[in-house]
């Protein structure tokens, strides 16, 4: 199983007093899989920034340059929640390549791991949540690009809706977002429609959770029958998540994980794997839950073999 990482993933840069954002978890969780001996070291490939004109495909060009140039005024940049400049470019320019590769990996090969991504707040001409770049959106844009009658089901399983994701790809008939989320008394304040929204209660509970989760996939599965699954994980549906929202326990998050694994692997839909977001008051948490979705991928891989 291959995962696609960036030594530049992790953010060496100030940040605003008091920011949730893990800006090691990306590091953390590798050497996790690594020690831990879940990965091999040959099984992780490193990735450069993706090209401009991939980004292109998704991103008005003055907000890229707003971006690389550290040109956001005050809201754009309170928004945002990161402090934009060539370093932020650059990272998340790797980040987008390494969604971009790991989701071409899975069609060909079945299963494949983004060691991040999922920034699934970018919309086409700003940023949000820490979101700078759309890598689901960057990367669906991609396979269509070499591969135009493909079709793909984006699953979201972080505690915010896709927001971003819905607004640049809900009007394609070729792909499918669905998302489960906080409704409307999380903090998320800017919802945007896709194909299909579940909104959970806030504070929602694991068994509540989860047979919501799983009769609504099955039902979107239902209507659309995908070649590859991107599904944007999320760690942050944990009770000791600072701005998750919900309740499940690290027991609950293994069983969603070995659920929606498992459920793709054994119909054999290619899945791509992806972070989303993690935000835990004990911060090593945050990559462990990470680490424990890789951990499923690579067990029932092993379980099922090939797709």
């Amino acid at each position: 199983m291959r995962c696609f990482y960036s030594s530049d993933l992790d953010l060496k840069m100030e940040l605003p007093n008091g920011s949730p954002f893990p800006s090691d978890k990306f590091s953390a969780s590798r050497e996790m899989l690594l020690q831990n001996g879940i990965l091999r070291p040959e099984e992780i490939i490193d990735v450069s920034q993706t090209d401009l004109h991939v980004l292109k495909r998704v991103h008005d060009g003055e907000y890229l340059s707003k971006i690389y140039h550290g040109a956001l005024d005050r809201r754009e940049q309170i928004e945002l929640g990161l402090p934009a400049n060539q370093r932020l470019f650059a990272r998340c320019a790797s980040e987008a390549e390494a969604t971009r590769q790991t989701c071409h990996a899975a069609l060909t090969e079945g299963v494949a791991v983004c060691l991040a991504g999922g920034t699934h707040h970018a919309f086409k001409g700003r940023g949000e949540k820490f979101c700078v770049f759309n890598d689901v959106a960057i990367a669906v844009r991609d396979l269509q690009e070499k591969q135009p009658g493909v079709r793909i089901m984006i699953v979201d399983t972080d505690a915010a809706q896709g927001n971003g994701t819905n607004s640049l790809l809900r009007d394609d008939p070729r792909v499918f977002t669905y998302s489960i989320h906080v409704g409307q008394a999380g903090k998320q304040s800017h919802k945007t429609e896709g194909n299909m929204d579940v909104e959970t209660v806030r504070y929602v509970e694991g068994d509540m959770y989860l047979n919501q989760l799983f009769n609504t996939l099955a039902g979107a599965l239902d209507v659309f029958s995908p070649d590859l699954v991107i599904w944007v994980a999320g760690a942050d549906n944990h009770s000791n998540d600072l701005l998750g929202n919900m309740m499940l326990s690290v027991a609950d998050m293994q069983r969603r994980d070995n659920v929606i694994i498992r459920a793709f692997i054994k119909n054999r839909i290619p899945l791509a794997i992806l972070y989303g977001g993690g935000y835990n008051r004990q911060p090593e948490l945050t990559a462990k839950l990470h680490r424990n979705t890789v951990a499923s991928a690579k067990k029932i891989i092993g379980e099922f073999g090939k797709i």
